[in-house]
């Protein structure tokens, strides 16, 4: 049997504005944007890049219940991981993009990270796990 987790849906309150966010600010690849008629709504997917696996469905809240959560749909916990292969790297042209960090890079025994903002308020961390890592060793496979 072979599974993967394709979409993870990201409550957002305009579907332009989040594109340009991740696109942008982030260099995510807009893989998808396509019209849903009988919906009426957009069908918005953006991705890492060099990810093969996970994307991220930006999902524009259709309702005052969905708008509530957006920015916190963890409950304010670390909601996404964003892996890296050169953390300074991407760390530098996060910063200059106007990212707003709100935990400094740390040296970790799994690795760099450092916690950041997306447009909403939800807290990433942005990563580079070291080589021995399990997960490391799953994406480098």
């Amino acid at each position: 049997m072979q599974q993967a987790i394709v979409h993870i849906a990201l409550v957002v309150k305009d579907y332009d504005e989040a594109i340009d966010f991740y696109t942008k600010k982030l260099k995510f690849t807009l893989i998808e944007d396509s019209y849903q008629p009988e919906q009426d709504k957009r069908w918005v997917v953006v991705a890492p890049p060099g990810s093969r696996e996970t994307t991220l469905l930006l999902a524009k809240a259709s309702n005052a219940e969905q708008a509530a959560h957006i920015g916190m749909q963890s409950g304010g916990r670390v909601f996404l991981f964003l892996n890296t292969d050169d953390f300074w790297r991407d760390y530098n042209e996060m910063w200059a993009n106007g990212i707003e960090f709100v935990r400094e890079p740390k040296k970790q025994d799994y690795g760099m990270v450092a916690v950041f903002k997306d447009l909403y308020g939800n807290l990433w961390d942005l990563l580079e796990l070291n080589k021995e890592h399990p997960i490391a060793k799953r994406l480098n496979s």
